[in-house]
This record gives structure tokens, C-alpha cells and sequence, in this order.
């Protein structure tokens, strides 16, 4: 099909600029995994318009480019490894003189599905920093987001690493049919639940697609990489969270992918067995989620749960945390994890355990800590410039 696609090109231009048998054959449209579903405009930012934007947030970002965001559906695969499709947002610099550096960009929780990079241009905005600076920005929505169907798999590694891998195919895909030049060098940045997505893709992507995909660097920053010790400890802990909402989305997201549980009252108390599943539909806020909880999160579980999960080494949840730990690996590319000693939400523990492991791997692994002081909030904006200070330094 290639040879008669070129042939008929070679016919069609030969008068005009002639056509030799040693150039590049039309590549055909992939097939399977990353294959592009539909690509649309979703608009363009002019350098001034990029400037206003950023003068306003405070964020000290250096405007060079004016950028324009697309949306793109591909094929991939759900948890279970059935074909299914998800979405992302595309953005890229405009009149860029020379080939650009990719950048995966992964989101932190989200749980509305317009949230989600394609359809939040809040969510987009520091994807558009890097963007305005030269880079070509993939930031995938992940299934259950944007246009994919179903829960969203919370900080589960396989499903965001194959979601992230098939975004970056359709992403070049996309940027080859554009004539967009790319340099080669792929890195990966995201923070909380992004900076969980980004180890967990660095790691996949250097084990299973090295000859697709070669990780340039990795700025995981602030997640839960170590999900069946420090984040096992706070999911019952007796102290309130300033974000309750995570154990229940952890829970029902895993109990979806593993059938740990026929159902949400085999593990939560009432009345959140009833209250708290029709919230997480897609539609309902972090902030809707969190008014009907209690401050201590564990106290939405059955005492027996609680109790078993406690004693039991090798108790179905634990195995299956453990199963999505994202720490323990050797790392080819370097890494330059971002956290806060402070943070509240993700401990601080999660990166230093992270660091350990990665290191004794044999790792080029760094941990920073942008500002002691300063909780999960403050720390994102400080960490992101580092990582992109660091990024601009490739």
C-alpha cells in the first residue's frame, strides 16, 4: 500500500519537481495503540496575550512564542487491556526556529472530566510556560478524563503509563503531519498526582518502548510514589487531611480495576457506602466530594476493614498498593525529584523513600526541596520552574 500510495505521489508532481526513488516513502497512518481518532484547534494565544496572562499570575516565566492548543482522541488501552480511546491537549510554539524539545506533561488529581488538560485551560497553564519557551507539550487527559469513558483509574501506574505512552505517539504523529521538527529529546514533569504519572511512565518508557522513546530527563514532583507504606499509614491515620477525598477515589478506582469488593458497602461505612459513589461520576468538584466527608478520612471505612488491612501483611489491598508502588526501578535517564518538606497532603517521606531506592539502583537521582516550608500549594509553582530551569539547561 506504501509503494502504490508514493507511486501515485511520483505521477502526480512529476512534471513539476520530478521524484526519486531513494527519498522517504509516505509513512502510513499507525494502526493500534496511538493511533490518532480526530485532532481539532481548540485556539491560538499570541506572545502578548501569553505575557498579559503570566504578568497577572506572577509567574516568572519568559515569553518568547505565541501558542496554539489543540485536542487530540487516540487509540489506547483501559486497564484490563481492552481497546479503548482517551484524549489530550497538544500545544505548540509558534515559528519556532529550530527542532523542538517534546515535553509530557502529566496533571495532578482531577476528578470533573472537564478538568482535564483537553478542556481546562487552567489546567493547560503550565504546559503553556513551557510551551511559549520553545516546548512541543503533550499533556494527556488519562482514561476516565476528557472524552474517555468510565472512573478514571486513580494512581494506578500501569493505565496512566499506557495512556501516556500512546499520547506521546499520537503527539508525533501529529507533529510529522504538521512538519513540526522535533529534536529528539523527551522529558516528563508532572506534580502530586502528575509527578506519580511522570515515574511511572519514565519507568515503563525506558523498560518497554527504549526504541520508540528515548527519556531525555524527569522532574517527578510531590506525588505518592510509595502508595503501600506512607500513603497506606495515611489512609488510616487518625489525623484529618486537608484533602479526604484521595481515599475514596483510591479505593473506588482500584476496586474497579481488581474487583477487590462486590461493592462499595463491603468497605465504607454508611452512610458514604451510599453517599460517596454517584460523586465521583465526572461531574462533582473535589470540593463537593470533600463536604461530605469527614475530616479524618479513614473514618468513611468499615472498622473491620481498617482492622484486617492493619494485621495483614498481604492482605488483597496492600498486594495490589504494592503492585502500583513506583520507586523501586533503575532509572537510565536522570531524575530531579521536587517536594516539600512541608506538604500536608503528599508527605514528604514519599520522595525520600523514592530517592533511596532510585539511587541504590544506581540512579542519577536528586531530591530538591524548593521551600521547606511551604505546603502542597505553595510548592507547586516553585517546583515547576526549577524543573524547567533544569529542562532549559539539555
Amino acid at each position: 500500500m506504501a509503494i502504490l500510495r508514493w507511486t501515485a505521489l511520483c505521477w502526480m508532481v512529476l512534471l513539476s519537481v520530478g521524484c526519486d526513488a531513494t527519498e522517504s516513502m509516505i509513512p502510513e497512518p499507525r494502526t493500534g495503540r496511538g493511533a490518532t481518532l480526530s485532532v481539532r484547534m481548540l485556539g491560538k494565544t499570541s506572545a502578548a496575550e501569553i505575557s498579559g496572562n503570566f504578568a497577572t499570575s506572577g509567574l516568572p516565566v519568559t515569553v518568547r512564542y505565541g501558542v496554539t492548543t489543540y485536542k487530540i482522541v487516540y487509540e489506547t488501552i483501559d486497564a484490563a487491556g481492552s481497546v479503548t480511546m482517551a484524549s489530550g491537549a497538544i500545544l505548540t510554539p509558534a515559528d519556532v526556529p529550530a527542532p523542538m524539545s517534546l515535553l509530557s506533561l502529566e496533571h495532578g488529581t482531577v476528578v470533573q472530566r472537564n478538568g482535564a488538560p483537553s478542556a481546562s485551560a487552567s489546567t493547560r497553564l503550565i504546559g503553556i510556560a513551557f510551551a511559549t519557551s520553545g516546548y512541543m507539550v503533550a499533556m494527556a487527559d488519562l482514561l476516565g478524563l476528557g472524552d474517555s469513558p468510565g472512573l478514571h483509574p486513580y494512581v494506578h501506574a500501569a493505565s496512566s503509563s499506557t495512556a501516556v505512552v500512546d499520547m506521546l505517539r499520537a503527539t508525533t504523529d501529529f507533529a510529522t503531519s504538521e512538519g513540526l521538527d522535533l529534536s529528539g529529546n523527551l522529558f516528563l514533569a508532572g506534580y502530586s498526582q502528575g509527578g506519580y504519572t511522570a515515574m511511572a511512565a519514565h519507568r515503563v518508557l525506558e523498560a518497554d518502548h527504549a526504541d520508540e522513546f528515548r527519556v531525555t530527563a524527569s522532574a517527578p514532583m510531590a506525588g505518592p510514589y510509595d502508595l503501600s507504606g506512607v500513603m497506606a499509614t495515611e489512609m488510616t491515620s487518625t489525623q484529618p487531611h486537608p484533602s479526604p477525598y484521595y481515599l475514596p477515589y483510591t479505593l473506588l478506582a482500584y476496586n474497579a480495576v481488581y474487583r477487590l469488593y462486590p461493592d462499595a458497602s463491603a468497605f465504607f461505612q454508611s452512610p458514604y457506602d451510599k453517599r460517596l459513589p454517584p460523586l465521583f461520576d465526572g461531574m462533582h468538584s473535589a470540593g463537593q466530594i470533600n463536604a461530605q466527608m469527614p475530616s479524618v478520612p479513614g473514618r468513611i471505612l468499615l472498622p473491620s476493614i481498617v482492622a484486617e488491612f492493619t494485621a495483614d501483611a498481604n492482605h488483597p489491598f496492600r498486594r495490589v498498593l504494592q503492585e502500583n508502588d513506583v520507586y523501586d526501578w533503575a532509572p537510565r535517564a536522570p531524575i530531579r525529584l521536587y517536594h516539600c518538606e512541608a506538604d500536608q497532603w503528599v508527605p514528604f517521606e514519599n520522595s525520600r523513600i523514592a530517592l533511596h531506592h532510585l539511587q541504590a539502583r544506581g540512579g542519577d537521582v536528586q531530591l530538591i526541596d524548593p521551600l521547606p516550608v511551604g505546603d502542597h500549594l505553595v510548592c507547586a509553582p516553585l517546583s515547576f520552574i526549577l524543573a524547567k530551569a533544569w529542562f532549559d539547561s539539555f
